[in-house]
């Protein structure tokens, strides 16, 4: 059974903590970062198995939060780790005491507050056109702008990739895929030396197929073969989507397989700021619980 070392936050902005953490033994399927926003309610970040390190973004100045880490492990949620950081001062603390101290010098007029420009924020991360050998990444901004964004992966060898996308584009193509392969993706938006995000997708590359045209087995003086894999006529089915165990703050889903067998899930859906959140759920699961 893998083990969860210590958990530590570093690289402290007044709007993100960078928390890092290490696995002294063993290795996990995947790890999920949990905490509480400003109103209180409960957010999930998923962590690949790969990745020792995540940055938490959309945090308040000068504020208190908790961060918990659990490793995923087949069906075991193993943790958590804990640590607590407090996120830096904003620069409105340091305006309000210039103006104060030019009010009382009576030196000079107080300088005209600036309005704080607002954080760019990153929205969906898509697949569309999936080919056996490469996946078209999109994704939107549903707020501001970037300037530029980072696509972290890593190729069938287990290498890590960064591929680098101008700020004025919204969508890529990975290239250099192997097919019917499972692959992780992680967007990064850069906002001057902030990194912001990610947001993540997980997908599979499509079949290999070889174009020959077909010809008789009786031409080829061959046997008939042998029927055609159950996998590729019958494709595992989802069947019904149940919420129980409803709580204030967390709901668990149970579903299905009627048919076949999946090779993980996904549970996808939108906290109460709208940001979307990804769970994912390994194979053998039928159940989930989303704080």
């Amino acid at each position: 059974e893998p083990i969860l070392g210590e958990l530590t936050a570093s690289h402290i902005s007044p709007d993100s903590v960078q928390l890092e953490w290490s696995v002294p033994e063993g290795t996990f399927d995947s790890f999920t970062v949990q905490y509480r926003d400003d109103e209180g309610q409960p957010q999930v970040l998923p962590v690949d198995s790969t990745f020792r390190t995540v940055t938490v973004p959309g945090l308040s100045p000068s504020r208190r939060y908790k961060f918990n880490l659990y490793g995923v492990w087949g069906r075991k949620r193993l943790g958590p780790v804990s640590t607590d950081a407090v996120t830096g001062e904003g620069m409105e603390g340091h305006m309000e005491i210039s103006v104060l101290h030019c009010v009382l010098s009576i030196s000079a007029p107080a300088p005209e507050e600036q309005e704080p420009s607002s954080q760019p924020r990153l929205g969906e991360l898509t697949a569309s056109h999936v080919t056996s050998n490469s996946i078209q990444l999109a994704w939107s901004v549903p707020r501001g702008t970037f300037d530029s964004f980072t696509v972290q992966y890593r190729d069938d060898q287990g290498q890590p990739e960064s591929l680098v996308v101008d700020g004025g584009s919204h969508t890529v193509t990975i290239p250099g895929l192997s097919p019917s392969q499972r692959y992780n993706f992680y967007l990064y938006g850069m906002l001057g030396q902030k990194r912001l995000g990610p947001i993540f997708l997980d997908t599979i590359t499509g079949e290999h197929f070889c174009r020959i045209c077909p010809c008789p087995f009786w031409v080829l003086d061959l046997e008939s073969p042998t029927p055609p894999k159950e996998k590729a006529l019958f494709p595992p089915h989802l069947g019904e989507l149940t919420a129980s165990h409803i709580r204030p703050d967390s709901v668990q889903l149970e579903w299905s397989v009627p048919e076949g067998t999946f090779d993980s899930f996904t549970v996808q859906y939108r906290d109460s700021q709208g940001q979307p959140q990804v769970l994912p759920v390994n194979g053998t699961s039928r159940t989930v619980t989303v704080p």
